[in-house]
This record gives C-alpha cells, structure tokens and sequence, in this order.
C-alpha cells in the first residue's frame, strides 16, 4: 500500500510538472511572436496568391503538380484553412494564459505604495539624495508630501521606526498598457475567428449542412445546402441582372457552394458604369430597390464602390459586374467545304446554342459578350500590309519565314505597348465551339473592321486553353466593309470545279497578246495554275503557305528561289482569276482591276494562307445585340468587424501606455538630524526604463525639494 501510494504520487507531481511546463511553454513570450511569425507569413501568401477563385484558374496558372500540393495546403483560402484556424486559436490560448499570469501581479503591483522598504535599500538605489533641513521631521514631511504632490504624485506617509517614510507613483497605468495590447491581441483574433469560416463549419459538424456542387434554380436547392437568417456571419456574393432580383447570396466552399438566405430581396434598377479614356472602369454603380421580407418596406439606394449600403447588420457592396444576358444576333459563314452559304443565328450570353443543321455537330456556348473594347491602334497606323506574298524563303530558312510571316498576321490584336493610341473598337463576342467528345475551342472576334497596318481587317480570335492568349486571324473588309467576298474566295478555293475553271481562265488571259499561241503552251500553263490552286488549297491536313514551302523543298535547292518567284506569280494571277470566277457563278459583275483590288487580293491570300491555323467549322460575325448588364453584388454580415475595432482601440491604448506613460517610484526617508535639531531626509527614486529625461527630472525633483530647505554643511 505504501509504495502503490508513493508511486501514484509521484505520477501526479509528473503530471503536474508536464503541465506546468506546458503551461509556460505556451505562455511564453518567443511561443507567441513564432505564432505571429507564422500568421504574418501566411498572411502574406494570402495577400499574393488571389483567394477564393475558380479552381480553374489555379490549374492554368501553377499546372496540375502545384496545384494539388497548394490545394492540400489550403493555399486557396489561406483565412479559412485549418491550420490558420488553429494557429489563431493557439494565439489566443496563449495570449489569454499570458494575461492570466502576468495581470494579476501588475494590477497588485498598481495598488502597491512599495512602503515596506528600509533606510540602507534606499542608500543602494542609482538615482538618490540626501540632506538636512532646520525643520521639524514632521513640518519637513508635511512639507514635502505636499511639493511631491504638486509634482503631479500620489502620496502616502508611513510612520516608522526611527522616522516616517513618504512613498509616491505616478504613471501606474503603464502598466494597463501591457494589459490592454495583449488583450487586444486575443480580441483581434476572436473578431477574426468570428468572421471567419468557422461559424459555417460550426453548422456543417453539426446541423448537417453541405456545400452544393450540382446544378440547379436557386430556389430549388434543398434546405441542407442553404444557411438560414440567423447564420451570425457569412460572405457571399450575388449576381443581378438588369430588371432581375435576388434574395440569396452564394458562399463559395472549397468543394461547391452554399447558399445563404437573405431577409430581404435586392432588385437592380440600373447598372450604372462609365469608364476611362484607357478602357478602365471609373465608375460603376447600382440603383437597387430593397424590399424587407418581415415589415415590406422597401428602401431604394444607390451602391458605390466604397459606398456600401447596410440594412439590419448586412452590408451590400459593389463588387464587380457581368453581362446579365445580353441578346446576340449573329450571322455565320461556313468554313470548310466549297459552300458560301450565309446563315443567321441567335444566341443570349452565359447560354447555349445548337450549331444549324449541315454545320457540324457542335454546341455553341456564349461566355462573353462586350459592348466596345479599348485598344492601342498607334501601332496600326505604321504602315502597309501590301506585303508580297511570293515573299517565301526557300532552303533551309524557308519554315522559319513562313512562321514569321504567319506570327505577323496571328499573332496578338494588341500590338505595341509603348506607343499609345486608345480607341474605341467596338463590339465583341466570345463563344465556345464544343464538339460531341466534350472537347471545346474558345473564339473571341470583333464586331467591326480595325485599321491595322494601314489596312481594314476583321479580327478573329481562337485559343485552345484557357490560360493561353487569343491569336488572331485578320479577316481582310472588302467594299462593303464586310467579310463576303473572302468567304465567296474561301468557298472558291475548296471547289475544284471552279479551280480549274480559274486556271483556265487564267492561261487564256497570260498567253493571249493577238498572236496565235500553242496549245501545249496553254495547257502547260493552265495545269500549271491548276496545280498552284491545289497546293495552295491542301489536301485536308496542310495548306496554304505551309503546302507551297514543302512542294518547293522537293526541287533542287538551286532552283527553288527561281521556283518560288514563278509559282508565287501563277498562284496571285490565278486568286484573281477565281476570285472573278466565283463572283460571275453568283451572277456579280467583276471587280475593277485596280491598286486597291490588287492590295485586298493579297490581304485575302494572306488570310487564306493563315485559315488553316484557325480550326473551326464557321465563323460567327456579330450582327446585333441587346445588351443587359448584371451587377455583382458583396452581402456580408461581420459582428466580428466590431469587435476587431474595439481591439484595435485596446491596442492603440496599449501602445501608447507603453511608449508614452512612465512608472515612476519616489522615497523620502525622514528622520530627526544626528545632534536633535532639524530633520534629516534621503530622496531615492526608481523607474522601469532609465532614460536621460528621467535623469532630468531626478535633478528637478533634487532641487525642488532639497534646494531651499537645506543646512548649508556648515550649520
């Protein structure tokens, strides 16, 4: 029994001194600064890696490996991950232990005078004086109580042994500044936690709530994916079309959504935006109507940026805006296969439309829609794009050329960015051509011709993936400022029946001067033609310039340059002859032969060449349109906002009790002079922190109080 009883206490003493060590290991001062190391440093990941966006966007920008090590980490929403969570909670904890030890001693140490101290530890103290007065010891006490009173000190006399002890403080609420800034501390981060995800996640443990990752109506949605009105705090954004109105805002999770009942409905008016010289937003705003679920009063506001509106503990921010469906009119040309048949098409913004029958098996998905764009036209105005299309490098440098003169007509709609010429281009659409498999290309084209290089073209963007920028074909305008005629030369070129027809025609026109000619000649020619067409037309797989660089490759490589001169002639004269051929089939006359026909014959050629980089079964021109603005809207209920505010009022206070209140000590022992006349008195005073302002006040309070009522040594 006895040794059972030894070793159970010495298992208690073990577990008492593991907790003590515990305890102080977590009360300390380098446990708490390595929190607020950690916190500073996620919160700097979290100020540089955008936070809650469409996982997505993370994929593109750091590749599949880092974006399943970020996501484990929580890097996505690094204020509401689990560990940040737990770090802020460990900073309370050991913020809260700290001020659990420490206060009480400081606030004993307030109300403490420090009047048990004795003669000889006054004559050990740095800073100390003594003299002798002619005085009574109790006038001298009476005396200086009073001028240290007036010195701005609380005094308290205290008879003792031999003679009376004058205690004084001042500045004790120093030490209420270390209280109030570690109590700010645990405050902040109580308001944060508040704030954050926490309360959400309080409800998903235990009231069964989930996040919705499916598709639906909003209001459809069953009630274990939507939060109720009394959730205490949430932050979530709604989208509101023009006319439209909305009573849920969603909260986005990690895995879905969820969404968030409001107790009362906004309903957009207006969306109000106007905009910079540059193409920037300067201001947008929303005329909204809100009407209360419980009373039905309604209160009309307009919400700015920074402007928010509060209504019953929710603020309504102005985020950002969308489209909210705009209407779209569209005509579309085919572009494969020798058909030039123009078809119209209708389609609305963030909606899907089924391709025309014939056209391919495609889905149409509308995903942006822009009534005017800003560009930078400076660099359109530098020149000519009359380049020459037998500009062909043979040999060794004939794929590089080719490339550079590809890149010269795909590449970026943006072209210089250090001269600067803002305009207005106007209209855009964007849209995605989903095939059966799943598989989608993106497409962006412009509404309106643009001056480029001195020429008027149609600009037709496609990407691939996302994260990849737009290239552009440049679609040359024909006289009417539109795309017909190079689609009737486009159709033309895939219809072998008016290629040889074109080839024909045009070893007629080059051999005939009034002379009899050979017909082996003409037939020569017209085969020649006929075989420059082909080529420059491809075999389904490669075309245009590509197809003519990997038939000139074939020739001996001292008669390639000779070659190409040749058969870029043929195939320039032989596009003419088509593009007359193609116009006479559709009954038009043809097209004066002229220095500007001749200029939009090579800008067609050009695009004709660069089409086979631009993969799609057609090419959607925008019409018409209907524009609808939407308006995204912030909704937040933050109790915690108030409560980090009366944090930041205790740190404020802390600090400044801190740096600016000084804790000062003063004693004055008074005793009757050695041969019993007068009074003797020795002065010590101590502070926290020694500085030259308290060796100033020292001297002051030296002479103050010792100065005039001092026995020169002589008496």
């Amino acid at each position: 029994m006895t040794t059972g009883s030894s070793t159970q206490g010495i298992q208690i003493r073990t577990r008492q001194r593991w907790l003590g060590d515990a305890v102080e290991l977590v009360s300390s001062m380098r446990f708490a600064i390595s929190l607020l190391t950690l916190i500073a440093i996620a919160s700097v990941i979290g100020t540089v890696m955008k936070q809650n966006e469409p996982m997505p966007n993370y994929v593109n920008q750091f590749g599949p490996f880092w974006f399943e090590i970020f996501g484990k980490a929580g890097l996505y929403a690094v204020y509401s991950a689990w560990w940040f969570l737990l770090i802020m909670g460990f900073l309370v904890l050991s913020t809260s232990l700290c001020i659990a030890r420490n206060a009480p001693k400081m606030l004993r140490d307030v109300k403490s005078w420090r009047d048990n101290v004795r003669e000889q530890s006054l004559r050990n103290f740095h800073h100390k004086h003594e003299w002798q007065t002619g005085e009574a010891p109790a006038e001298a006490a009476a005396r200086l109580a009073r001028q240290v009173g007036q010195r701005g000190y609380k005094v308290k006399l205290v008879d003792k042994e031999g003679g009376t002890l004058l205690a004084a403080k001042q500045g004790a609420a120093n030490k209420w500044g270390y209280i109030f800034a570690h109590a700010a501390i645990v405050i902040i981060c109580l308001g944060g936690l508040l704030d954050s995800d926490l309360p959400i996640r309080f409800q998903q443990w235990f009231y069964g709530k989930q996040a919705f990752s499916g598709n639906g109506i909003i209001a459809d949605i069953p009630e274990r994916y939507r939060l109720g009105l009394n959730n205490p705090t949430f932050r979530g954004n709604t989208l509101i079309p023009e006319g439209a109105s909305s009573s849920t805002a969603i909260i986005p999770q990690k895995d879905g959504v969820m969404i968030q009942d409001l107790p009362f409905t906004i309903q957009l008016k207006r969306f109000i935006i106007d905009f910079y010289s540059t193409g920037m937003p300067k201001l947008f705003a929303s005329e909204v109507v809100l009407r209360d679920h419980e009373s039905g009063k309604e209160t009309a506001a307009t919400i700015k940026v920074n402007e928010p509106l509060i209504y019953k503990g929710v603020a309504i921010y102005q985020s950002s805006f969308e489209d909210g469906g705009s209407k779209l009119k569209l005509v579309g040309y085919p572009m494969q296969g020798g058909s030039n048949s123009r078809f119209e098409l209708a389609g609305e913004v963030n909606g899907t439309t089924p391709m025309p029958a014939g056209m391919g098996d495609y889905t149409i998905e509308w995903t942006g829609f822009r009534p005017f764009n800003v560009e930078n036209m400076q660099a359109g105005k530098s020149g000519s794009t009359s380049g020459d299309a037998r500009a062909v490098n043979v040999g060794k440098d004939v794929n590089r050329g080719i490339i550079e003169g590809l890149d010269k007509h795909l590449g970026s709609s943006a072209k210089n960015a250090n001269s600067k010429d803002f305009k207005n281009v106007g209209p855009t659409v964007q849209y995605k051509l989903r095939d059966k498999t799943g598989q989608a290309r993106e497409y962006f084209n412009y509404m309106q011709s643009l001056q480029i290089d001195g020429a008027y073209v149609f600009l037709a963007g496609m990407r691939e993936q996302p994260d990849q920028p737009f290239r552009y074909l440049r679609i040359p305008a024909d006289d009417k400022d539109s795309v017909a005629e190079w689609m009737r030369l486009r159709a033309a070129l895939a219809n072998p029946a008016l290629r040889e027809q074109a080839a024909h025609r045009y070893a007629s026109q080059a051999i005939s001067n009034g002379r009899e000619t050979s017909p082996v000649l003409r037939q020569q020619l017209e085969q020649s033609a006929l075989r420059g067409l082909s080529i420059f037309a491809g075999d389904g797989k490669v075309s245009g310039y590509i197809a003519v660089t990997r038939f000139l490759e074939q020739l001996p490589a001292a008669e390639q340059e000779k070659a190409a001169d040749i058969f870029m002639k043929i195939l320039n004269g032989s596009m003419w002859e088509l593009w007359q051929a193609a116009r006479a089939q559709d009954g038009l006359a043809p097209v004066a032969s002229d220095e500007a026909h001749g200029r939009y014959l090579q800008l067609a050629i050009n695009a004709l060449a660069d089409a086979g980089f631009y993969p799609a079964p057609v090419f959607l021109q925008l019409a018409g349109f209907e524009e609808i603005k939407a308006s995204v809207l912030q909704v937040t209920r933050s109790p915690g906002k108030k409560v980090v505010y009366l944090g930041c009022l205790f740190l404020v206070l802390g600090v400044f009790a801190m740096l600016y209140i000084r804790d000062r000590r003063l004693w004055i022992w008074i005793k009757p002079g050695a041969d019993g006349q007068g009074s003797q008195a020795l002065l010590a005073m101590s502070t926290q922190r020694r500085t030259l302002d308290f060796d100033k006040e020292f001297e002051q309070m030296k002479g103050r109080l010792a100065g005039n009522a001092a026995v020169p040594p002589s008496a």
